[in-house]
Parts: structure tokens; sequence; C-alpha cells
């Protein structure tokens, strides 16, 4: 794989010669991670795939619009996590899914994936975050997993920085509460 720079890449994607190829760097870049910030919200392996590939798309079509005003990965992070949020959404209404039962339900297609390989501890850490609200989760995978900085994370989101360190907080205390009860 090639190291280019997000800049380089862009100045690739936007000469019609290298387009494909810049794009198929970009989608080296950044596939895993994006991956696994999807795979943590929608939780299953198969419906992960399905919404990287849907990302990616949204990426093809949108990159010519990208007005580098953000950072390439904070741009990519952010389609990434509408386009789960959309999933989940989408999910809830095609299977009647009450709003509050949806983690309920995502606990136990982790258990079902074949593809999750999670010890013990892991399998119940998981499951405390199931029980975030979804912005919650989605902060506290942002900041413990990806190891993002608030303020990247206020970009991704849109939020401010202030509400992103009360919103992980809080979600350190519920998962705190949930290992210590279960």
């Amino acid at each position: 794989m090639s190291d280019f720079s997000d800049i380089e890449l862009l100045k690739m994607f936007r000469e019609e010669s290298t387009r494909k190829t810049a794009f198929t760097y970009l989608v080296k870049k950044y596939q895993q991670k994006i991956y696994w910030h999807i795979r943590r919200i929608v939780i299953t392996h198969d419906d992960a795939d399905d919404v990287v590939q849907n990302v990616f798309i949204k990426v093809w079509e949108g990159l010519d619009n990208f007005r580098e005003e953000a950072k390439l990965f904070t741009w990519l992070y952010r389609i990434a996590t509408n386009e789960s949020i959309t999933f989940l959404n989408k999910k809830r209404a095609q299977f009647n899914i009450p709003f509050g039962e949806v983690e309920f339900q995502l606990s136990k297609s982790l258990e079902a994936d074949v593809y999750y390989d999670g010890d013990e501890i892991q399998t119940k850490l998981q499951k405390a975050i199931l029980t975030l609200p979804e912005k919650q989760r989605i902060v506290f995978n942002m900041k413990y997993y990806e190891e993002m900085k608030y303020e990247e994370i206020s970009e991704v989101l849109g939020t401010s920085v202030g509400a992103l360190k009360a919103s992980f907080h809080h979600a350190v205390k519920k998962i705190e509460e949930y290992v210590k009860e279960n």
C-alpha cells in the first residue's frame, strides 16, 4: 500500500486519470478503521460490511464536493456514523423494534455473531456499552477504542467538547455500574 497523505489523495482524486487509483488507496487507508467504527455501532460483521459499502459509495459520490474545511478522516467518520445510525433506524422500523429495545437486540446479535471472538470480559464490556444511549455509546467507542481526541469527535458529531466530555463521563459511570451488577 502506498503512503499518500490525504492531501495527495484528494489531489489525485480530482485528476480524471488518477481518480480510481486515488480512491483505491483511500479505501485501503481507511477501510479497516471505518469498519471497526461501524462494527462497534451496528455490532455484527455482516451489517458492518453492508454499511461500509454504503459509506464508500457515498464517499465516491461526494468526494468531488469535499471542501477540505475538515480533515478527510473526520469527514469519513461523519459519513460512517450517520450511515450506521441510519442503518439502525431502518432496522428498528423494518422489524418494528421499540426505540429502547434495539440495544437488547444488538446484544443478542453480538452473542450470535460467528465473527465475534471476544472473551468473557470483552463480551461483558460490549453488553455494558450496549446499555448506553446511542450517542453515549458512539462517544465512548470513539474515545475508548479509537483514542480520538474530544476535538476530533466534536468535528465528527457536531457536538461541543464539553457535551462530549459529559457524555463520556456518564457512559463510563454506567458501564462501571453494569459491570459491578452483572
